[in-house]
């Protein structure tokens, strides 16, 4: 299939999956594609190398040789100089005639919403946050772990499960329901006998993340130590929300709010329920939207506000590309 006419191809590069598609300057779509995360802090050149073939596996399928314009937005391009590092390889693979690399959250939260005054928060493997205000001023945040002063996201709290649960094993804390649910959750009869599995290999550290639910469940039954893990992701979330809407003066104006990540997507009461009280009482003013599409929906409509020199997209076509994207 051969398509002539401006093409935007739009990769949305999270930690754990990429998305790409190739969508005409209408909205409509050519071709799209799935792949491996973007974990440049694993080595640059390995994780480049997937998500430009997947770039390149979806200019084959239609026939092209290279877009009009790419739109990435990539997990772990947290500064100006990793944008433009990322931008320059995609460019220098001959993708695209222009190329647009941000960090992955404004594809959150141009997903989210239209609105000219937004923050999302995204609370997914890890954590960040982005704001925009109605005169165009952002807030970026650093995210790039504790020492940038950021806790949370799944593997934080996947590992204080398994923290809480050998501690209460082996006499250094409190008895938590953890201990018993994470030895059941991988066969094992104890979470001693985990851990000694995932150091010899035998279990695959990359299933850590798997106690994340195993966590939400037992604070949801009422366990004190499970909860206080809860309770603290939830009062980080607020406290990336309210620095944002602070520091760009939105909380006297209706603010679009959006949560996202696959954390904040499962929405699980015992974490959503006090991020929603906070915020009533907080920052009344502040609508918050957890968007059920995915985020290179973000992505395809930052490309084609940049292809049309940052001229919005007609509503209607947006409303189409949700719903064709809405899978």
């Amino acid at each position: 299939m051969m398509f002539d006419g401006p093409t935007v191809l739009a990769l949305d590069g999270g930690n754990s999956k990429t998305d790409v598609a190739l969508v005409t300057a209408a909205g409509r779509i050519l071709a799209r594609a799935r792949g491996g995360g973007f974990r440049p802090n694993q080595g640059k050149a390995a994780a480049l190398a997937v998500i430009g073939g997947l770039a390149r596996s979806v200019l084959d399928e239609v026939g092209l040789e290279r877009a009009t314009l790419l739109s990435a937005c990539l997990a772990n391009s947290d500064l100006p100089r990793e944008d433009e590092e990322y931008g320059g390889w995609l460019f220098g693979q001959g993708l695209a005639e222009r190329v647009e690399v941000t960090n992955d959250v404004f594809a959150l939260l141009r997903s989210g919403t239209r609105a000219r005054a937004a923050v999302t928060v995204v609370c997914g493997a890890g954590m960040n946050c982005v704001g925009v205000a109605p005169d165009g001023s952002v807030v970026r945040f650093l995210a790039l772990g504790t020492f940038t002063g950021d806790w949370g996201g799944g593997g934080t709290l996947a590992r204080e499960a398994m923290f809480w649960a050998m501690r209460d094993e082996d006499g250094r804390g409190g008895p938590t329901g953890l201990t018993r649910a994470v030895a059941e959750h991988y066969g094992r009869s104890s979470a001693h006998a985990v851990a000694e599995a995932m150091h010899l290999g035998e279990i695959d550290g990359g299933q850590l993340h798997e106690l994340v639910p195993v966590l939400f469940a037992v604070a949801t039954a009422g366990d004190p130590m499970a909860l206080a893990v809860v309770q603290r992701q939830a009062e980080e979330v607020i406290a990336f929300a309210m620095a944002a809407l602070r520091r760009l003066d939105l909380l006297a104006i209706d603010t679009e709010l959006v949560l996202g990540g696959g954390v904040l997507a499962a929405r699980e009461p015992v974490l959503l329920d006090p991020i929603l009280s906070a915020l009533s009482a907080q920052a009344p003013r502040a609508h918050v939207t957890i968007p059920e599409i995915r985020p290179i929906v973000g992505a395809v409509l930052l490309g084609l506000e940049h292809l049309s020199g940052g001229a919005p997209v007609a509503e209607a076509t947006e409303r189409q590309i949700r719903a064709d994207f809405g899978d």
